[in-house]
């Protein structure tokens, strides 16, 4: 019997290549004997928020145990829509890097857009929202902790110099990830 499952959700463009810390973190998680569900969400390159809420609370519907979700880039935002229309699904979220207002200018993204959400009353988890941000994210310029960790009243993590936290940002394995997974009370740390 599962007492906790874990799933990671994907940003946009990203099909979860080998050496992503998304993908380490699957990996190490089940290594761990740990349920880990990964699924890649529906056209990543052109997604659609109603297809990846479908898909997401699809996932979420197979968890079992406590349900710890961790979200990087677009599935953060994806994730404030999956709130608002299932406050709570889970016990414990993790956000990391969402683009911030000025990336929703990009087409492609449009949709996932949280400015019409009220962010102040959204219930991400059943435990306080953590959130993982970037001082130097491309696509957060306005700053993460400003634009999301207050409003959601997550606790906050900034990891210096880390810019979108992805695999060009040198974001292989993040030994930090894994520790929260694992523990809720470890902090967000650059995994230099």
């Amino acid at each position: 019997m599962w007492t906790r499952s874990f799933l990671i959700l994907h940003g946009v463009e990203n099909r979860r290549p080998a050496g992503h810390w998304q993908h380490d973190l699957a990996l190490d998680l089940r290594a761990a004997g740990e349920q880990v569900f990964y699924p890649q969400l529906p056209d990543p390159d052109r997604p659609s928020l109603a297809a990846w809420t479908e898909a997401v609370l699809a996932e979420l519907a197979l968890m079992r145990g406590e349900k710890v979700v961790v979200c990087h880039s677009l599935a953060s935002t994806a994730w404030l829509h999956v709130a608002a229309a299932a406050p709570a699904a889970a016990d414990r979220v993790l956000l990391v890097s969402p683009p911030g207002p000025a990336a929703f200018d990009w087409d492609a993204i449009a949709g996932f857009d949280p400015a019409g959400l009220d962010l102040g009353s959204l219930k991400l988890a059943a435990e306080t929202p953590r959130l993982a941000c970037s001082d130097d994210d491309p696509y957060c310029v306005e700053g993460a902790a400003d634009v999301y960790g207050r409003p959601l009243g997550c606790d906050v993590d900034i990891v210096p110099g880390a810019g979108h936290i992805s695999l060009d940002d040198g974001y292989g394995p993040w030994p930090s990830a894994l520790a929260w997974c694992l523990d809720p009370a470890e902090r967000l740390a650059p995994n230099r």
